[in-house]
């Protein structure tokens, strides 16, 4: 909860999208941040290919022996993101300076996020082979150093986390978010991406329960989309009311207006295919 008694809004920046969000998103953001406490939660893949473009290459990613995905992290790469993470927050700062916002960059791993223990089993070549990867879960956020929002002043974390061991760690960017906006109890969490809607079959979903989304999650999600579902389940278990998957201005995506909005409760039918 705000000191001044305003709930605050999560928003997550997409690593692949945060360059292409023009002045007019970026006003849309300011106005939004004028009224409401303000947490900005961002990634770094695009950057972060640009900076060395072998992080581009397949052999950059790994994959569990349950199928999940993560990029293969040394302490090599944990300063790469620092790099591009400095870089890109001096960016998001000055944009919502400009409009009267003022801000403060926070790193999760300075006593914010905490991670377990990551998987150590990863195919490489056709075989399991155990690598230590600087990957791992979230196990909880201490909203401490998030304490005093205010409307007018955002913080923008970055999503590393120290583990049980004292280990900077790398961390995906949704479940960051989900965990922080039920830490401050957050009014929604936005997920704002490089597309318009969550797709089943092929048509858009506009309104989605927590229940159904979990289903098409472990059934039919693929890649950045089915660790979005993931993160917005966690969100609404914490207590988030509604998160929101789009690539709209966030007043247009928390007004209803574009957007897949995901709640605990199951969705009116129809759920996808037309507005409900």
């Amino acid at each position: 909860m705000s000191a001044h008694g305003t709930l605050p809004t999560v928003v997550k920046l997409g690593g692949s999208c945060l360059a292409d969000l023009d002045g007019g998103w970026w006003d849309d953001l300011a106005r939004h941040g004028h009224e409401h406490p303000l947490i900005l939660v961002h990634g770094w893949s695009r950057p972060l290919r640009r900076l060395r473009p072998e992080y581009g290459e397949p052999s950059a990613v790994l994959r569990d022996r349950y199928g999940n995905q993560s990029r293969w992290t040394t302490p090599e790469v944990v300063e790469d993101i620092k790099t591009v993470s400095a870089e890109l927050a001096g960016t998001v700062l000055r944009r919502l300076a400009d409009r009267g916002v003022t801000g403060a960059r926070l790193l999760g791993s300075d006593g914010l996020v905490r991670a377990g223990e990551g998987e150590r089993w990863w195919w490489r070549d056709k075989q399991l082979v155990e690598l230590e990867n600087l990957v791992g879960p979230i196990t909880g956020v201490d909203p401490a150093p998030l304490r005093d929002l205010r409307p007018g002043h955002a913080r923008l974390v970055t999503p590393l986390a120290r583990n049980a061991a004292g280990q900077e760690v790398n961390t995906d960017a949704d479940r960051a978010a989900a965990a922080l906006a039920a830490a401050v109890g957050a009014t929604a969490l936005v997920l704002v991406t490089d597309v318009t809607h969550l797709l089943i079959d092929g048509r858009p979903v506009h309104r989605i329960g927590a229940r159904e989304a979990a289903a098409f999650r472990d059934g039919g999600a693929r890649g950045g989309m089915r660790k979005k579902l993931r993160a917005a389940g966690e969100a609404l278990d914490g207590g988030v009311a509604r998160v929101v998957i789009g690539s709209a201005p966030v007043t247009e995506l928390l007004a209803g207006r574009t957007g897949t909005h995901l709640t605990a409760s199951p969705a009116p039918a129809p759920s996808s295919g037309a507005r409900a």
